[in-house]
């Protein structure tokens, strides 16, 4: 199977949901349109990371759930692992080796999350944080880019 894999990041607030859910439902309908299956990878650190996943839920309810799995991605454990397990389609940790500050594991899945997927969708409006962070990231490993921010859909 062709497993084409999407990375989700944005920042902590949003101001524009209305906006952002247009954009990413037209976005998403069209991937799984053209795509096989389609993997998404998503953190749960800010108000984009769950506004985001309850878009994809009812895009779900919409054109059902063969070609495509939302994964929450976790830089580590956490106290509510079993609701995620059930709102989720799979829960992946992070983990990384040794001791290391939250934060810091925050960043090195980050990366990770940004290393694998063929399509960086994003919603950075300001110079700042952990979601331009990432952008940076993957404009360097030169990944495809959708800023939902800034960019025309």
């Amino acid at each position: 199977m062709n497993v084409y894999k999407v990375t989700l990041f944005g920042h902590r607030e949003l101001y524009e949901h209305r906006k952002i859910e247009e954009k990413l439902t037209a976005i998403f309908l069209d991937l799984l349109r053209e795509r096989q299956y389609v993997e998404i990878y998503i953190g749960r650190n800010g108000e984009f990371d769950i506004f985001a996943a309850s878009v994809l839920k009812r895009i779900r309810k919409r054109v059902g759930d063969s070609n495509y799995g939302i994964n929450l991605v976790l830089p580590y454990t956490n106290k509510d692992i079993e609701y995620y397990e059930q709102y989720y389609d799979s829960v992946m940790i992070y983990e990384c080796i040794g001791k290391i500050h939250p934060k810091g594991a925050i960043t090195k899945r980050n990366r990770w999350m940004v290393e694998q997927c063929d399509l960086f969708i994003c919603y950075v409006e300001h110079k700042g944080g952990g979601a331009y962070t990432a952008l940076q990231y993957a404009e360097k490993l030169g990944k495809k880019i959708i800023n939902i921010a800034t960019d025309e859909y």
